[in-house]
């Protein structure tokens, strides 16, 4: 190919990038986190709630104060004098009769509703003195230097699921403890305690925290996802909008046992796809981590994301999603090994063949018009997996594994099934040549940064 299509094609896809971040769209579907509640306006949104439904009263009972006079005056009802005498007539009681309500669901919130806590995220914060600058005053050495504190960023949800002597182990979301300087529980009861991070993996969005536990004495256990129904109860407990609202329970039912949505990162751009559990059962903003549990008390699955609202800003209700329990153990128990989740890499950079129009699809790449999906490789580092396998630049994976390829996003969830050393076929269309060959995946996606980092900088 020669250079001017070699720009052109660049210059039309600048958006190259690594599998690791694995994204370039911006996701439309509106899932998101439930995020972990912002703590300084958790604080706010209480008072506001509290002077809207104060507002709202006002306004009704204005309404009906207002409604209720014209009646009155306009009616043809005779006066009738109220009846006079001793008001002792008009004294109640409470009835004597008590209602058993100890059901399964009540069981199974009794069961576990120790084991649940609250992360508090806490960020540092730069403060520095401005006083002396307002009145116009220059600001001696010690008062204009910034002092760093750790403020409460943000609250989310965890559960203690192990416990080994007195240390206690805690399962959350990845997003709930991201960008902390440090963690702080505060348990059922009520109790503070420092936690301390133990790993975290950003693919499937969990961490794994340690603290103290001799005063903890519940450990909620976990059931098996695969098991679950359709229609069955599902119950989400966790702390909606903060501590202060801490074991909260909602009651809805597993709505789908495996519903694949896409995942998004900070910047709300895609970066794959993950299989989860719908539930009905209402989550909310610090629900994050908290757990989606069965009738017996067992954990099913860890809460993550919602949907709020689709494409076109429709606002949509009791569509919750929580990371099944089965995946969950996997994850954790290679976090508490590790403290992270090796995964295989291609060490390629690639986008997808949707991207690039359809004159360079036949000019540069020379694809036959029969293919419509893929990736395209931009490049393949020296010495990776993909590089021995003989993949080059401008090359287009349709397959991986017997796996059509559609987008990056499948890619890399397809990549992510293998483990470390595992070989994997793959389909590939090499100047408009249909090709196959096998991947030994003998790289991790840690020694592909470093290399890609080594490269960005010679």
């Amino acid at each position: 190919m020669d250079n001017n299509n070699n720009n052109q094609f660049n210059d039309n896809n600048n958006d190259n990038r690594q599998e690791t971040n694995n994204s370039q769209s911006t996701n439309n579907s509106e899932v998101t986190p439930t995020p972990e509640t912002p703590r300084r306006q958790r604080k706010g949104l209480t008072l506001t709630k509290v002077a809207v439904t104060a507002a709202v009263a006002g306004l009704l009972g204005g309404g009906v104060a207002y409604g209720g006079i014209n009646y009155i005056n306009n009616s043809g009802l005779n006066d009738t004098a109220v009846p006079s005498g001793s008001n002792t007539t008009g004294n109640t009681k409470t009835s004597n009769v008590t209602v058993n309500v100890n059901n399964q669901s009540t069981k199974a919130f009794n069961q576990v509703k120790g084991a649940m806590v609250s992360v508090i995220n806490l960020q540092k914060q730069s403060n520095s003195s401005t006083l002396g600058q307002l009145f116009g005053q220059e600001s001696s050495s010690s008062s204009s230097k910034s002092k760093s504190e750790l403020e409460e960023a943000s609250e989310g949800s965890g559960v203690v699921y192990k416990k080994n002597g007195n240390t206690a182990y805690i399962v959350t979301n990845n997003h709930v403890v991201s960008g902390s300087s440090a963690l702080r529980v505060v348990t059922s009861s009520g109790k503070q305690l420092q936690a301390k991070l133990v790993g975290k993996d950003s693919v499937t969005d969990l961490a794994v925290l340690k603290v103290n536990g001799a005063d903890l004495k519940t450990v909620a256990s976990f059931g098996n996802s695969d098991k679950i129904k359709v229609g069955e109860t599902a119950l989400a407990i966790g702390s909606p909008l903060g501590s202060q609202y801490a074991t909260s329970l909602t009651e809805g039912i597993i709505s789908a046992k495996k519903r694949t949505v896409e995942t998004t990162n900070s910047a709300g751009t895609q970066t794959g796809n993950a299989t989860v559990i719908q539930t009905d059962a209402a989550i909310n903003p610090g629900n994050s981590g908290g757990a989606l549990i069965n009738v017996a008390g067992q954990v099913v699955g860890i809460t993550s994301s919602k949907i709020a609202s689709d494409a076109e800003g429709t606002s949509v209700e009791g569509m919750g999603f929580a990371i099944p329990s089965n995946e969950v153990v996997n994850i954790i128990n290679q976090l508490v090994k590790k403290g992270k989740v090796v995964r295989p890499a291609l060490g390629i950079t690639y986008v997808d063949l949707a991207n690039v129009s359809s004159s360079q699809q036949k000019s540069i790449l020379k694809l036959p018009s029969s293919v419509e999906n893929g990736v395209v490789v931009m490049s393949a580092n020296a010495g990776s997996p993909a590089k021995k396998a003989g993949l080059s630049k401008y090359d287009v994976i349709t397959e991986m594994g017997g796996h059509e390829i559609s987008d990056q996003s499948t890619l890399r969830d397809i990549l992510y099934t293998y483990k470390l050393n595992d070989t994997v076929s793959m389909t590939y269309y090499h100047n408009g040549k249909k090709k196959t060959t096998k991947v030994k995946l003998t790289e991790t996606t840690s020694q592909l940064k470093t290399t890609t980092s080594a490269n960005s900088e010679s």
